[in-house]
């Protein structure tokens, strides 16, 4: 015996009688005109997957949103806790710079100049250690892309475009600018 699948246009049900006996039955003792163990209506089926995949789409749907949820919270976690570490590691710097302010204002200027530039120094190795560098201007061959001319001065002793003056460092953190260098350049005559 065949069984029919969702493509056959006959079915059990259009199966005639036994014409001896009246019998519906089949060979196997099934009755004639029964409905198959599976669900042969086909819309039924029909709204059946519709709900099943309506349902997975709206858990996967949730599943993402607290995945996106679960990266955006890491990500402010990551980026709190590096602000925190930087921020360690200035509480030394602002604590020299309190000292220096809270110094009598009768003390000797060379001192407290050798004071400041100690805590410049201090500035400058945490910047190095975190991996920014200040960028080279004077001499250097203006770049738009790290420098930011704000005055032009025409000179013979300088090429065209030779930076001449540098108004305000400019930094890098690896290859990303933090900041275009403020500059002088110089102009043909």
């Amino acid at each position: 015996m065949t069984v029919p699948n969702d493509n056959d246009e006959t079915t059990l049900a259009s199966a005639p009688e036994d014409a001896e006996t009246g019998d519906t039955s089949t060979p196997e003792g099934a009755p004639r005109g029964a409905a198959p163990a599976r669900d042969t209506d086909p819309l039924e089926a029909l709204r059946r997957e519709k709900n099943e995949l309506q349902d997975r789409l709206l858990r996967t749907v949730a599943e993402f949103d607290n995945y996106r949820k679960r990266i955006d919270r890491d990500r402010r976690d990551q980026t709190q806790a590096s602000m925190a570490d930087v921020i360690h590691e200035l509480l030394p710097i602002v604590d020299n710079l309190e000292r220096a302010l809270e110094a009598p204002a009768g003390s000797d200027p060379e001192v407290y100049r050798t004071g400041v530039e100690l805590i410049h120094r201090q500035m400058t190795d945490l910047l190095r250690q975190r991996g920014v560098t200040p960028i080279e201007t004077t001499g250097t061959v203006f770049d738009p892309n790290v420098h930011q001319a704000v005055a032009h001065e025409v000179s013979a002793e300088h090429r065209e475009g030779e930076v001449i003056q540098e108004f305000r460092t400019g930094y890098m953190i690896g290859e990303r600018l933090l900041r275009a260098s403020m500059v002088k350049v110089a102009k043909g005559e």
